[in-house]
């Protein structure tokens, strides 16, 4: 999302389609759009051993339905940020799309850095999207790699990629296709598939849309059967990026639910929600139409952008969620309601899990709590993260069997080593001091590595 905006790339556009383009934030515009609907697909058998596509769904490889639910994070300009996975992580994602670049136009990530990043991404539960950033505008931006250049970077990342095709999803390029002849997307897609297929890659791959991403001529969803015939695998999953240009409820559905009916699989890859001067994007129908499609979200960005209004949190600092990150990981349709952890990782919709919470002493502003975590499961649990939200603005000072981190009223818990495995059929305690000011509501909902939880 860093990009500069010519002048003449505006006017050009301008002329054109009768539109702004922004830095990958397009305003919105009304050209003629094409509604060609998308025709059906018959599904290819999965060959990838891991995150697959099958009927138009992101599976995982024991075959359970993963919905991504993360962020954006910006790695590749603060290399330093090593904390964010992590705090993502305790904010409730399954998922963080990892900003690389391949060397073309900012500091290449070595083999060695993007191993430790998807070694970072496992450690914290979290599936790891890798995209490079370089590609961005390609056509119009004249510092812009292409994809093929793109394509020939993960090619020398293949010794440490392979094998870990349940844990990572290969994004090629990022916005690779500027608003300069945007149907010239199409080929330079397909060649780049079969390049990293021929290579030998079988992880899921992610294409992202012309237009600064946002598909605003309906290019890619023109063409994404004839993108999605040439992987030879039929794990490939198209992105779409919405921000102005997607500012009605109309825009929205129309486009997701085009690709749903023909079992195309389709993501929000990046979306933003604050109003600037190229519109103001209707963040609430996009989460809500991803939820009810059951299709992934993922944020843009944690932190660092030019534009602060972009930012999930101020100074990477988990504490201090904007207004925009307060919306997407608290709200509703947000990450903390809707995530589910990768089974991969023990996660799944289903914890086998119930959480009793009481208050065992009360004094003017403050009190002690106590929460059981019972694992009603025929397996123990080792490693956790207890998710809960406070209702009147308890904030905990103390706590043992745990470490907290909270973010406003949302709490997250990880184990201390002597509660780090909960036996089947077990359970392990915890307990906690915190301030209050006036009523002392307990919280109604708990979740554990994502699943929810019976109260009780």
């Amino acid at each position: 999302m860093r990009r500069k905006r010519s002048l003449a790339a505006l006017l050009a556009l301008l002329v054109s389609l009768l539109g702004i383009a922004g830095l990958g934030r397009t305003a919105h515009a009304e050209p003629a759009r094409p509604q060609t609907p998308l025709a059906p697909l018959a599904p290819l058998a999965p060959l990838a051993t891991g995150l697959h596509i099958s009927d138009g769904r992101l599976l995982e490889g024991n075959g359970n339905d993963f919905v991504m639910r993360g962020v954006n994070h910006a790695h590749t300009w603060y290399p330093g940020e090593t904390r964010s996975l992590a705090d993502i992580k305790a904010l409730g994602a399954n998922t963080v799309r990892v900003v690389l670049s391949n060397g073309h136009r900012w500091a290449k990530n070595s083999p060695e850095d993007v191993a430790a990043i998807v070694a970072q991404c496992k450690a914290n539960r979290l599936i790891c999207v890798l995209e490079v950033h370089d590609t961005t505008g390609y056509g119009e931006d004249a510092a812009a790699a292409s994809l093929d250049q793109a394509a020939d970077y993960w090619i020398g990342l293949k010794s440490v990629l392979t094998g870990q095709e349940n844990y990572v999803v290969i994004n090629i390029g990022n916005e690779p296709w500027g608003n300069t002849d945007p149907a010239g997307w199409t080929a330079p897609t397909v060649a780049a598939v079969q390049k990293l297929r021929n290579a030998g890659f079988q992880h899921t791959i992610m294409v992202d849309a012309p237009n600064w991403g946002q598909d605003l001529q309906n290019v890619m969803r023109t063409n994404a059967r004839t993108v999605y015939d040439a992987d030879s695998t039929g794990n490939l999953i198209f992105s779409i990026h919405m921000y102005s240009v997607y500012d009605t409820a109309q825009e929205i559905t129309d486009y997701l639910n085009a690709f749903v009916a023909a079992r195309l699989p389709i993501l929000i890859g990046e979306f933003g929600g604050p109003s600037d001067q190229w519109g103001d994007p209707d963040e609430n129908t996009m989460m809500a139409t991803a939820q009810r499609l059951k299709l992934g979200y993922l944020a843009w960005s944690w932190s660092g952008n030019t534009d602060p209004i972009l930012d999930l949190a101020t100074d990477f600092d988990p504490t201090k969620l904007t207004d925009w990150g307060k919306r997407v990981f608290n709200g509703p349709d947000g990450i903390a309601e809707t995530s589910r952890e990768a089974t991969i990782y023990g996660g799944g919709s289903d914890a086998g899990c119930t959480v009793g919470y009481r208050v065992a002493n009360e004094w003017g502003n403050g009190f002690q709590g106590e929460i059981t975590i019972r694992n009603t499961g025929a397996a123990a649990i080792t490693g956790w993260t207890l998710g809960f939200t406070f209702a009147n603005g308890q904030a905990i000072t103390n706590m043992w069997g745990g470490t907290p981190r909270q973010a406003g009223a949302a709490v997250t818990v990880t184990p201390a080593s002597y509660t780090a495995t909960i036996p089947a059929r077990g359970a392990v305690t915890l307990g906690f001091t915190a301030d209050k000011d006036g009523t002392n509501s307990a919280p109604t909902a708990f979740t554990l590595n994502g699943g929810v939880c019976a109260t009780g």
